[in-house]
């Protein structure tokens, strides 16, 4: 009986620090995001991202504030990697909802992770994991004069 509670013990200690998996946070230029093949193929390039406090055309109608949460698989891929493909999900997300209200941008878009708000013209917020990266975006969803 002592043998397996020494057993079990031990078991338990060994599982439990490999349950906390790992969630590293990055700050990752969009700039460099933006000029990859993927998101030049991908976003149509009638409709515009502002981030942060960018400054915009005149908004002729708000269609409201939109969220987009994405995960991805990280397995085997750099965090860097693994972020800028969850990055490009999260906008296609955005880009969708944009199509679907009529309008033409996303403005304000800011980090949202977790519900917490990160505003920046020049990084997005990324999380990753040992197997899985998560963004998400927050922005406002408009029509803007041409």
């Amino acid at each position: 009986m002592k043998h397996l509670l020494i057993l079990l013990t031990a078991s338990v200690l060994i599982f439990s620090t490999q349950a906390h998996s790992r969630d590293t946070q990055h700050m990752l230029s969009i700039e460099a995001a933006m000029n990859s093949a993927d998101f030049k193929e991908k976003l149509d390039p009638n409709i515009r991202f502002y981030f942060g406090n960018q400054p915009h055309p005149e908004i002729e109608k708000s269609f409201g504030k939109f969220v987009s949460n994405k995960k991805t698989n990280a397995f085997g891929k750099s965090d860097e990697a693994a972020c800028e493909w969850v990055l490009l999900s999260a906008m296609l997300s955005l880009q969708d909802r944009v199509k679907a209200e009529g309008g033409n941008a996303v403005i304000n878009i800011n980090s949202y992770y977790k519900k917490n708000t990160v505003s920046s013209e020049t990084e997005y917020e990324c999380h990753a994991g040992a197997i899985m990266a998560g963004v998400a975006l927050q922005g406002e969803v408009v029509r803007i004069a041409e």
